[in-house]
């Protein structure tokens, strides 16, 4: 009798957790990276009433007879699926999408999170939302070493970029090979006209060694008679002042459509000051489109604002005030070999255990570890109609582990009774 009110007991037990589980988790419904959690349930011992016996002597044999002694909690074990996506447009705001955890540090010790609401303080130090400095790593001059071991990542705000000159100038496009059509007379196919060279001009914008803009044309002229046959000059802005110090009539062949390596290796003009790439420039029939895809140099500028982006790999680009964009630092990424091993200490973070093993710490989209989405948090991945769903079993659970009890009092009672 003693044993079914015991019984009766360990199963009101084991639902009240169940009861528990499932209410903090209900509670955390819209809690950023939270987890829900799941309440697994075992047998305990069983007292032994007979035990088995062998086949023998043309009997057979007999199984063992057990009295269960109740039921208890095996475990409370996390469940670490993707939760949905939450986009706010805060460039402070990032998701994991996939496995790993965001690195804080709490005093001494580093603790995990998917939780990745974070600011910037008043010190440029990235933070979550209660204070913990987000790790990762630093840039310097816009290079971040990751092999290196994390640390607090700082927004270097007032700090200031120097002025660098226009050393490479590249350009795309296409110069027309078709002739060049006589105006007076330009029969179906088009003739040469000897009087009226066939030229293009590009406008580039420099950068000099101070920072100051100005324009340098590139002019492309095409040989009168031989369509695959070019040479390029850089003029002063007026377009007919040579460029000083610039090395002037640099030829340009084109091959099948395409610069020839001869005239123009490694698909580059050097005209002394300027390298200018045409490695990318045709010439085919059609119209000239020729222009520029891009230029180095840049003026002076510093970082005034907590205007930034964050890529999926988790680096952290600043916007100085002379419009040029650089990387200033990269959060880190731990995963652990056994995730449901992690503690959890409050506030959406977890410590590593004995069971949990070490944090493998690198780059996001690197070794296993997910990617980051800017501007985006992970919701909670409750699933509210299991949870309702788990509230009924645990109530009827424990209403029919009430009566166990209520039974065996019954009987107890009936004993007692015998003696009247």
């Amino acid at each position: 009798m003693l044993r079914s009110l015991y019984s009766g007991i360990s199963g009101l037990h084991a639902h009240q957790q169940m009861m528990d589980v499932t209410g903090n988790n209900i509670a955390n419904v819209n809690t950023v990276g939270f987890k829900a959690s799941t309440v697994q349930f075992q047998d305990t011992l069983s007292q032994m009433m007979g035990a088995a016996g062998a086949p023998q002597n043309g009997q057979g044999g007999t199984n063992p007879a057990q009295v269960g002694l109740g039921v208890r909690n095996a475990g409370i074990l996390s469940n670490w699926a993707q939760g949905s996506q939450e986009t706010t447009g805060r460039s402070g705001d990032m998701m994991i999408q996939g496995d790993g955890f965001f690195v804080v540090r709490s005093g001494n010790e580093n603790l995990y999170t998917r939780a990745g609401s974070f600011t910037f303080d008043a010190n440029g130090l990235l933070v979550n939302a209660t204070g913990e400095a987000v790790q990762g790593w630093t840039a310097t001059d816009g290079v971040v070493n990751s092999a290196g071991k994390p640390d607090d990542i700082r927004m270097p705000l007032g700090t200031s970029i120097p002025p660098k000159a226009t050393e490479n100038i590249t350009l795309k496009g296409n110069l027309s090979s078709d002739p060049i059509p006589d105006p007076n007379n330009p029969p179906p196919g088009g003739v040469y006209d000897s009087t009226t060279p066939y030229t293009t001009t590009i406008p580039v914008k420099v950068y000099d060694v101070q920072g100051a803009t100005s324009s340098v044309i590139a002019k492309f002229t095409r040989d009168e008679t031989t369509a695959g046959n070019w040479t390029v000059d850089l003029f002063e802005a007026d377009g007919t002042t040579p460029l000083t110090g610039a090395n002037a009539a640099v030829p340009l062949t084109f091959a099948s459509g395409k610069p020839d390596a001869g005239t123009a290796p490694d698909g580059v003009l050097d005209f002394g000051i300027y390298k200018v790439d045409v490695a990318d420039v045709t010439s085919f029939s059609g119209l000239s489109d020729a222009r520029v895809f891009d230029t180095d140099g840049q003026a002076a500028g510093a970082l005034t604002s907590l205007s930034y982006t964050v890529s999926d790999t988790g680096q952290i680009i600043g916007v100085y005030s002379n419009g040029l964009k650089q990387v200033l630092g990269q959060v880190a990424m731990a995963t652990f070999k056994n995730v449901n091993g992690l503690e959890k200490t409050g506030d959406s973070m977890y410590r590593s255990t004995v069971n949990s093993g070490y944090a493998q710490v690198g780059q996001p989209g690197s070794a296993g570890m997910g990617q980051v989405i800017s501007g985006a948090l992970e919701m909670s991945n409750v699933d509210l109609a299991q949870e309702f769903t788990n509230l009924v079993i645990a109530q009827r659970g424990f209403q029919a582990n009430s009566r166990v009890i209520t039974t065996s009092d019954e009987i107890l009672q009936e004993l007692v009774s015998m003696k009247r």
